[in-house]
């Protein structure tokens, strides 16, 4: 790598944009989506997929409810051909779905596209060649006209064989490739020239393509080419301004919304980015980043599970852990301080009179239910975890709804155990983990039988008890069974505690319902220690949460 001052790469080339609009805008609508997942994307795959794949992932992508489709390059492939043809000659696509086609600017190619289309009840014939100085240069070694000669020609010829496709309603788009490393003077010439050959008019408009087909600046930088395009153009109400970014920066989600912001109407990308190098845009964070916003993204991204699972069967492609909203760790936590926050804003969230309140709950963008993710993925424990996240999963999964002032205490326990182990613990082995610290604990003391009885508000407590290996029958009398327990405890000179905080709830519903109760008792020193008893009689597990409070204390 060069150091210092580098000479080997230019810089972004400035757009001269006076009184720019689009930093003061706002999103308020989704734009036109245009899936390109079975052209752009297919190509990108170390093995393409085949036509009975490529059938599934259209019908997919109908049902998420895109309505302009990119089904292939029909002179590229005799598999490109057969696949369009079988979604037209089996009367796949729905009337209110619109495929397009891409093809290169010349003539063999636009002729078998054509061939491609017959019986198609709509479509758009994407047409396009590289007008970037660098392409000029280097791939056709051609003049700025003569490029430009190209464009026209081939809308020329693309204008005359419309009238072949009968019974077809079909659509025009052009795309300046490389426009983000063109001169926008001279794209917009170009497009002009397009224009002038192809006629368009409000009620038929032409779409006009804006590709970043490398990412050559930074997003602001597109966005200023856009709304120079846009405001230069003429006849502007009779185009339709798409996007169709890369990644190769890293930001071509950041481009494509501040694309939108500078007057673009539709937007061209694939589903979780996939495509050449870094990949095309990402259609489902962009709809998501809208719907984080209050804005319908008008796509069905409910199921974002069974999407992604289509997705990874048909391209053989991973979503990875991070990757926005789609990620397996998109919702999780392992940071203390991040659970202890996600658990008090879920909380919060219970309260609520509706689910379509305002969501507030910290480090989560969006509901996870939105999206057909689970909550139970959101809190995850391994030894960076806090007292929050263990809770979380304690009350989530197993309806254990801990006293808060025994979070840090179980918390740290179980953190403890997942440094020393090394390893993230599952909400089984959290459980576990709970249950044999702290849940009905039979060492030193047990509770064998127990029997109570009730005369004038007084609570009389008979019960066999285990202490240090022996048996014992103690008694003892209180204005309920656990101060009874307590004062048969006193009597026998092993109490040595106060009991600080007592309470208790069901766990479960119908005939599977236990209880669950939390004992905190004071020693004489004045440390604290919690106990829990889980048993399907109230009265039973309260005992058993004081004995396991009790036999902490002796442990410690």
């Amino acid at each position: 790598m060069q150091k210092g001052s580098i000479s080997k790469y230019p810089t972004a080339k400035k757009i001269p944009l006076e009184n720019r609009n689009w930093p003061d805008r706002t999103l308020n609508k989704a734009p036109i989506w245009a899936s390109v997942d079975l052209r752009d994307g297919n190509q990108a795959l170390a093995i393409p997929m085949s036509i009975d794949e490529k059938v599934a992932f259209f019908e997919c992508l109908v049902k998420t409810g895109f309505k302009e489709i990119e089904v292939g390059f029909p002179s590229a492939s005799d598999t490109e051909f057969q696949f369009i043809r079988r979604l037209i000659d089996e009367q796949r696509i729905p009337a209110d779905v619109t495929i397009q086609v891409l093809v290169q600017a010349r003539e063999h190619l636009i002729q078998k596209t054509f061939e491609s289309l017959k019986g198609a009840h709509s479509a758009i014939v994407h047409l396009y060649n590289s007008t970037s100085p660098l392409q000029r240069k280097v791939t056709f070694n051609k003049s700025k006209e003569a490029i430009k000669q190209i464009a026209v020609e081939g809308t020329q010829l693309v204008k005359s064989l419309s009238e072949t496709l009968e019974g077809t309603h079909l659509r025009f788009q052009y795309s300046p490739e490389s426009f983000s490393d063109t001169e926008v003077d001279y794209a917009l010439e170009v497009c002009h020239a397009v224009m002038d050959v192809w006629q368009p008019s409000p009620e038929n408009p032409i779409i006009l393509n804006l590709p970043a087909t490398v990412e050559v600046s930074t997003p602001n930088i597109y966005a200023d080419q856009i709304e120079w395009f846009c405001t230069h153009l003429k006849n502007r109400s009779s185009a339709i301004i798409s996007l169709h970014t890369h990644n190769d920066r890293g930001t071509g989600v950041a481009a494509t919304e501040l694309g939108l912001l500078a007057g673009a109407d539709r937007v061209e990308g694939t589903l979780f980015g996939n495509g050449e190098r870094t990949g095309n845009l990402d259609i489902v964070t962009v709809a998501l980043n809208l719907y984080s916003q209050g804005i319908d993204p008008m796509l069905e991204l409910g199921d974002l599970e069974a999407l992604r699972s289509i997705y990874e069967s048909v391209t053989r492609m991973h979503v990875p852990e991070r990757h926005p909203y789609a990620g397996d760790l998109v919702f999780t936590a392992f940071s203390g301080s991040h659970q202890d926050a996600i658990k008090k804003g879920m909380d919060l969230r219970e309260k609520s009179d509706s689910d379509t309140s305002l969501w507030e709950v910290p480090y989560l963008l969006i509901d996870p239910k939105d999206i057909g993710r689970t909550y139970e993925a959101i809190i995850r424990i391994n030894s960076q975890s806090g007292k929050g996240g263990v809770a979380f999963i304690l009350n989530q999964d197993f309806g254990l709804d801990l006293p808060k002032a025994m979070h840090p205490e179980v918390g740290n326990a179980i953190n403890l155990f997942a440094d020393k182990e090394g390893t993230e613990l599952k909400p089984g082995a959290i459980l576990n983990l709970y249950k044999a610290a702290y849940v009905n604990l039979t060492t030193p003391l047990e509770l064998k039988t127990v029997a109570t009885s009730t005369a004038q508000g007084k609570v009389t407590l008979n019960a066999e008890v285990n202490n240090a290996g022996q048996n014992y029958e103690i008694e003892g009398t209180g204005n309920g069974p656990i101060s009874a327990f307590v004062n048969a405890l006193d009597k026998k000179g092993w109490k040595g505690f106060t009991l600080k905080d007592y309470r208790q709830h069901s766990i479960g519903s119908g005939s599977k319902t236990e209880a669950a109760a939390y004992v905190e008792i004071n020693n004489v020193t004045g440390e604290s220690f919690f106990g829990c008893g889980i048993d399907p009689s109230i009265e039973k597990a309260g005992l058993n949460a004081l004995v396991s409070a009790y036999n902490r204390a002796q442990s410690n």
